[in-house]
């Protein structure tokens, strides 16, 4: 069997360090090991718009700064199929098909599903497209036949969601559809890393991200302005990890070389939060270090993105190449689905020649 990867994002903003230590460095990183057979990005507007239906151009002008993250975190179109969601019909038909195999029940016990909606404050208005996007997730990973996709930890419900549809779909119709596995970020820290503000979830809406194109300067406001210990109120006084934004950054951020090069007065991580914890380090030198690790992350790829900025047009030549080659995968695993089930009238010649001897007969 082929080895087959896709993941993507929704173009509903810039894409921020969240998106970048959960699953896009990861991405990167796979591409490059040269084990897939085949890669597909996604940019999923459609299931954007699921949540932003009066608002479309929102999603319309971030399918170019999705894309441009994209190239400059080192997603190669040459290795990697980038494609745009909304122009693939049979994603459309797929899902239709797959929502008689789930109940409503099943959709509602969703716990990310149950935590968007919370988020949105969507409560008794939930838009059907937006309650159903965990069949459109399954549409989008099975038409490609993925094997493995990256994600959070926070996607892992609509992973599993996935799964259950390809095995009902396999049970009902016969081997048809590849069940992915699942791939999660190999670091903690990175499963879901929290908010500037110290709340569970980076968000847009919450406005407590850091863009991978954000400007030093901002960078380091935000950096400054981060969540700590609130018990930690003098340079000599111990300190907590636990909730405490700035090291869950390190975690997640932090590489070896940065020490000698930053605080050479540290060997690595581990000294660094022992001090913290017995006393005797202020968080502003903390934050004054994960500022440096953060520019020193960030500058290649904002310098890049900014090269990518200036052609414009090749990067949406780039995305139709990519989203016609995908479209190809996808009508193949349509014509699958729909010969499986029975509903390909047309190209089955059993089917005719079955009803034509029938009504000879009489």
């Amino acid at each position: 069997m082929k080895k087959i990867m896709l993941t993507g994002d929704r173009p509903t903003g810039k894409l921020h360090v969240g998106h970048y230590v959960g699953s896009l460095r990861r991405r990167v990183e796979l591409q490059n090991t040269g084990d897939f057979d085949e890669i597909f990005i996604m940019i999923a507007d459609a299931q954007a718009l699921t949540d932003n239906a009066d608002n479309p151009e929102k999603v319309r002008q971030n399918i170019i700064e999705v894309a441009l993250d994209y190239l400059a975190c080192g997603l190669d179109p040459e290795k990697s199929t980038i494609l745009i969601q909304s122009q693939i019909p049979e994603l459309c038909e797929l899902s239709f098909y797959y929502m008689n195999l789930v109940t409503v029940s099943r959709l509602q016990r969703n716990p990310t599903v149950k935590s968007e909606i919370q988020m949105r404050n969507f409560e008794a208005s939930i838009p059907v497209g937006f309650f159903t996007y965990p069949i459109s997730q399954a549409a989008d990973i099975t038409a490609f036949k993925a094997t493995v996709v990256p994600v959070g930890e926070d996607q892992m419900p609509m992973l599993e969601q996935t799964k259950e549809i390809v095995h009902k779909f396999n049970s009902v119709y016969g081997e048809t559809l590849v069940e992915p596995k699942i791939l999660l970020p190999e670091n903690q820290a990175c499963m879901r890393l929290p908010g500037t503000d110290g709340k569970a979830k980076m968000s847009k809406s919450l406005g407590n991200c850091i863009y991978l194109s954000e400007e030093p300067d901002e960078i380091k406001k935000k950096v400054f302005s981060m969540f700590t210990d609130p018990n930690h109120i003098r340079i000599e006084d111990p300190g907590s990890l636990e909730g405490n934004t700035v090291f869950t950054y390190l975690d997640a951020f932090c590489r070896p070389e940065y020490f000698p090069e930053f605080l050479p007065e540290y060997e690595n991580l581990d000294e660094l939060k022992a001090h913290y914890q017995r006393g005797g380090l202020g968080d502003m030198k903390v934050k004054r270090f994960l500022n440096n690790v953060l520019q020193a992350e960030l500058e290649p790829i904002r310098n890049r993105r900014k090269e990518f900025q200036k052609d414009i047009p090749a990067v949406y030549e780039m995305l139709k190449a990519g989203t016609e080659k995908a479209e190809k995968v996808a009508a193949e695993t349509l014509r699958d689905v729909k010969a499986a089930m029975k509903i390909n009238y047309f190209d089955d010649e059993e089917l005719v020649r079955m009803q034509t001897a029938k009504y000879t007969e009489e």
